[in-house]
């Protein structure tokens, strides 16, 4: 056999050999790669069941913020799973228990929307009852938390009347109004410290109009009758004051 010939053969075998590497090693991609550096596919590459166990066993100790990295991963790599949806609301909850009430309250939404005949619907719209009545300060602070609650809670009890959730939204509901008039109440103290009788006037007479059977409502009665008898409180008003903060629910 000629040289060249032989010379020609050898560099088609060389040529075929390398052809069959490099599309082993195309088929194997990372799986290869990952197991030169001394990782399994296994260990790289959770599965989807994999990451929610592991995202309810953080969740059901109250890890949080290792439940949420977990169920975010589900959704991002495995978004059209059968746990997806389970991560789209623990998500929600993750949150909601390491307060932030903004986030928690846009994932319930987001929820709702994608899955408006899901069994845990009226779970999500209590939760953002429950969000929005979170995010409310003192009265004499921000108080619109507690009417997007009141406006949440009703929409719940509108929407699925006799939930698990029915007695609990009803009591809320209540507790949130009577901050909201003790709220109008401060206001009217506010007025009568500053010399501002009329206004105090016209706002407790709103407040007794619009709330008539407010808890608040005899202590309402009595200032606005010194105030009409020209007798406004000089010395301590401070003791007017209604509580700050939201009543406790469990009153109603």
């Amino acid at each position: 056999m000629p040289h060249s010939f032989r010379q020609k053969t050898l560099f088609r075998l060389i040529t075929l050999a390398l052809c069959v590497l490099i599309q082993t090693s195309l088929l194997t991609g990372c799986s290869s790669i990952n197991e030169n550096l001394g990782f399994s596919e296994s260990e790289d590459l959770k599965s989807a069941d994999d990451l929610a166990i592991d995202a309810m066993d953080s969740f059901n100790v109250g890890r949080y913020r290792a439940a949420l990295t977990a169920f975010e991963e589900i959704l991002d790599r495995y978004p059209f799973s059968t746990p997806a949806m389970l991560a789209e609301l623990k998500s929600a909850d993750c949150h909601y228990y390491l307060e932030e009430y903004q986030e928690a309250k846009l994932l319930y939404e987001e929820f709702k929307e994608r899955h408006p005949t899901n069994e845990a619907i009226p779970y999500v719209m209590f939760q953002i009852a429950m969000s929005d009545l979170s995010q409310t300060d003192r009265i004499d602070r921000n108080v619109s938390g507690a009417k997007y609650a009141i406006d949440s809670f009703t929409k719940l009890l509108r929407a699925f009347p006799d939930s698990p959730y029915t007695q609990e939204a009803k009591a809320r509901i209540r507790a949130a109004r009577e901050f909201l008039v003790n709220h109008e109440f401060y206001v009217a103290v506010f007025y009568i410290r500053t010399e501002k009788y009329d206004e105090a006037k016209h706002r407790l007479k709103y407040l007794l109009t619009t709330y008539p059977d407010a808890m608040i409502q005899p202590r309402a009665k009595q200032l606005l009758d010194r105030l009409e008898a020209g007798d406004p409180p000089k010395m301590g008003v401070n003791k007017w004051l209604p509580d700050l903060t939201m009543p406790d629910f469990n009153l109603f």
